[in-house]
């Protein structure tokens, strides 16, 4: 926007000022106008009206709302689509790249293709997932959708029968959530995923990284931050703890009017003064 201002600027057929500056302090004019040689330059890539964005906490689908949306779906393909996205945390383009030999139910496994490096990964998945992915690929082969070890192994549920794509996957997705009133995505799977295995104590955050394929262990920082309404849930359970374990303890009685501070001591086992 700066650079559109000053180009329009010098044309003159802009405005008289550029509203974006480099400098805060600096309403119009070019940058360091009264620099004094004697000093460095200043690093100014920040302009008035462009603030930071900020770091949001990856949305997730709750358990009681992903149970809703995997009820919701029609064809086994798609419940094996989403029974692998949300174990094991691939790229929903990632999982769509996988043949038929990638999928290893004895091993409990499938490979992926990963989307930066193009890396050929095998990532662990639930059982579950390989047992609807079984029931997706018998009514596909009874069907006539072709198969072979190097056959893809996500394919459209009519003729002409072409490998599943992207567009294809999210579509479906919307669908099913348009009935239901929710907007989620299906990067939200991933993030979904992920809180998943992070909020397992018997996981390492170091297997976590792995699966994801992240360079840096902080990436997953954004993950442990709990949301509110999790925050809120926590802390009435532990409430409703102490209240039970108060209940179950005697309290002592309450000394009579007119008592002795001696028989006080007694009473809580305090020695004497």
């Amino acid at each position: 926007m700066r650079t559109f201002y000053d180009f329009h600027l010098r044309e003159g057929t802009g405005p008289i000022i550029n509203p974006f500056p480099l400098d805060r302090s600096r309403q119009a004019g070019r940058a360091n106008v009264h620099h004094n040689p004697m000093e460095r330059f200043k690093h100014e890539r920040t302009g008035r009206y462009r603030p930071k964005v900020a770091k949001r906490i990856p949305r997730r689908i709750p358990d009681e709302m992903f149970n809703a949306i995997f009820a919701a779906l029609k064809y086994n393909r798609d419940r094996a689509m989403l029974a692998f996205w949300v174990s094991t945390g691939v790229r929903a383009e990632e999982l769509l790249t996988s043949t038929n030999r990638d999928a290893l139910p004895g091993e409990q496994v499938i490979g992926v293709i990963r989307k930066g490096t193009r890396d050929y990964q095998r990532v662990p998945a639930s059982p579950d997932a390989f047992v609807w992915l079984r029931l997706a690929q018998e009514e596909a082969w009874r069907r006539g959708v072709p198969r072979g070890r190097n056959a893809p192994l996500w394919w459209t549920l009519r003729r002409p029968w072409r490998p599943l794509e992207y567009p294809a996957a999210r579509a479906m997705f919307i669908r099913v959530q348009e009935l239901l009133g929710s907007n989620w995505s299906l990067h939200d799977l991933r993030h979904t995923a992920t809180y998943r295995m992070t909020s397992d104590p018997l996981v390492r955050l170091t297997d976590v990284q792995w699966v994801l394929a992240h360079k840096q262990l902080a990436t997953l920082q954004i993950y442990l931050t709990p949301d509110s309404d999790e925050i809120v849930g926590h802390m009435l359970a532990h409430h409703a703890r102490q209240e039970k374990k108060a209940t179950k303890q005697p309290r002592p009685p309450l000394p009579a009017p007119g008592y002795d501070p001696a028989s006080l001591d007694i009473l809580f086992g305090r020695p004497n003064s």
